[in-house]
């Protein structure tokens, strides 16, 4: 799970511009994660758990290499095999390249089946499919937090 989190924080640290600080909040408002802008991983305790080099490698505390985002949104694990990828028109890929999703220009996010399942408002606040408010991204633009929120409904 640790790992899910620092592959999910670190491709949303990758995938903005300019690098700056980004937080994930909960319902509650409570902080659950962020990304230093020098690409310090720290968990909803303030500790951290990892590091985004430069480069797109994700490290663990103990700088052991945990995974790596591409330029083009491969995402890739510690043993360097792709285990899933956002197109640039917001399709959602698993490892053998099958669509498993689709996050819209305005924030929706959707399943295969193309069914809504959430989405992410312009002021980053997180809603399911139900529309209950279930968390807030600061610092991240909508389609960021988007991909972070699909990427989240599949663990």
């Amino acid at each position: 799970m640790k790992h899910v989190f620092s592959l999910l924080l670190s491709l949303l640290l990758l995938m903005s511009a300019p690098l700056e600080a980004q937080t994930l909040r909960n319902a509650n408002n409570a902080t659950i994660g962020k990304v230093e802008s020098n690409g310090t991983i720290r968990n909803a305790n303030n500790a951290t758990i990892g590091k985004v080099e430069s480069n797109g490698t994700i490290r663990n505390a103990n700088n052991a290499t945990i995974g790596k985002v591409e330029s083009d949104g491969t995402i890739r694990n510690a043993n360097n095999a792709t285990i899933g990828k956002i197109d640039s028109d917001g399709t959602v890929r698993n490892a053998n390249n099958a669509t498993i999703g689709k996050i819209d220009s305005d924030g929706t996010v959707r399943n295969a089946n193309n069914a809504t399942i959430g989405k992410v408002e312009s002021d980053g606040t997180v809603r399911n499919a139900n529309n209950a408010t279930i968390g807030k991204a600061e610092g991240v633009d909508r389609k960021i937090a988007a991909v972070l929120f699909f990427m989240h409904l599949l663990q």
